[in-house]
């Protein structure tokens, strides 16, 4: 079927493009570069267009399901990384979004359960507002929780070089420091350190608090829209704006903690690794709203959306 042949296709893409980038992460060529990202864009393509013959050959919105829903957000965290990549030069994150978008996606047929119609309550115009907002929103969620891994990364092997060069400073101290850049990674590569050598490519600290920061900005309008088309969807459909249904209440946890780190990150005290925590956290909570909610807390979203 042209549907299973687009899913391998997408599959394989991704597999690739991750491969590709990742090499690209570890030792930068171009053409390890453009073969990632070439992958990247098949990848892409022939899975949007995978979505659209499920819908044409099916006439269900191909949403309805965990599936459709998993489907939507491999490509878009694919697509936003493409647009943010070329945009801020973030291709060293390639590898790490499409693994984890082929991981998605890979554990999505695992629910497919073929073209089945969709639940009542689904069968509403809201299904192509409410879910295609907030799939979006975690899908930039998970790139900024990408860069802030990056980030404690860098982070951390400052922090190690710089006991080691001085055993009595300070945490504050050294959180401090960490803001203005990553001076002994850049001594240590001088001096020819591998590990510091590597590093030394990735954007700087300040660089990547920033680009998390502007990530975050564009998912957080995407939930908080996305939260209120669904009140309205469950007016329609239950009669109540709000029902603090475990969903719900999800939902709104994790608009709770990326509100939190904007308005925190105005704060220069919590530019940084409290921030990329911060953010690490927030992506924790989008996966328990997303995954766990829907599979084993019941409620009235646990019909495997």
């Amino acid at each position: 079927m042209l549907d299973q042949d687009l899913f391998f296709t997408t599959l394989s893409a991704y597999l690739l493009g991750a491969l590709m980038l990742t090499i690209y992460f570890l030792q930068p060529t171009k053409w390890t570069l453009r073969c990632g990202v070439a992958a990247a864009i098949i990848g892409c393509l022939a899975q949007y267009a995978d979505l659209t013959v499920r819908y044409l050959t099916t006439h269900i919105w191909p949403l309805t399901n965990l599936y459709g829903s998993l489907s939507l957000f491999s490509v878009m965290s694919v697509t936003l990384f493409l647009v943010f990549a070329f945009r801020y030069r973030l291709w060293f994150l390639g590898g790490f979004v499409q693994w984890l978008a082929a991981g998605f996606l890979a554990y999505a047929s695992t629910w497919n359960e073929g073209s089945m119609p969709a639940v009542p309550a689904l069968q509403s115009y809201w299904i192509k507002i409410h879910v295609p907002l907030v799939v979006s929103a975690y899908a930039a969620f998970l790139i900024a929780a990408t860069l802030s891994a990056i980030y404690l990364l860098k982070a951390g092997f400052e922090r190690s070089l710089q006991r080691t060069a001085q055993n009595d400073v300070s945490e504050a101290l050294l959180a401090q420091r960490l803001s203005g850049g990553t001076p002994n990674i850049e001594r240590a590569a001088e001096t020819g350190h591998q590990i510091a050598l590597w590093l030394n490519t990735l954007p700087s600290l300040p660089s990547l608090d920033i680009m998390t920061y502007r990530v975050i900005t564009v998912g957080l309008p995407l939930l908080t829209v996305g939260i209120i088309t669904g009140a309205w969807w469950a007016k329609e459909a239950w009669g109540a704006y709000w029902q603090w249904d475990p969903k719900e209440t999800a939902a709104l946890l994790s608009w709770i903690i990326y509100a939190a780190y904007a308005h925190l990150h105005t704060r220069h005290a919590w530019r940084g690794i409290r921030s990329a925590w911060l953010s690490l956290l927030g992506f924790a909570s989008i996966i328990f709203c997303y995954l766990g909610v829907n599979i084993w807390i019941s409620g009235l979203h646990s019909y495997k959306f």
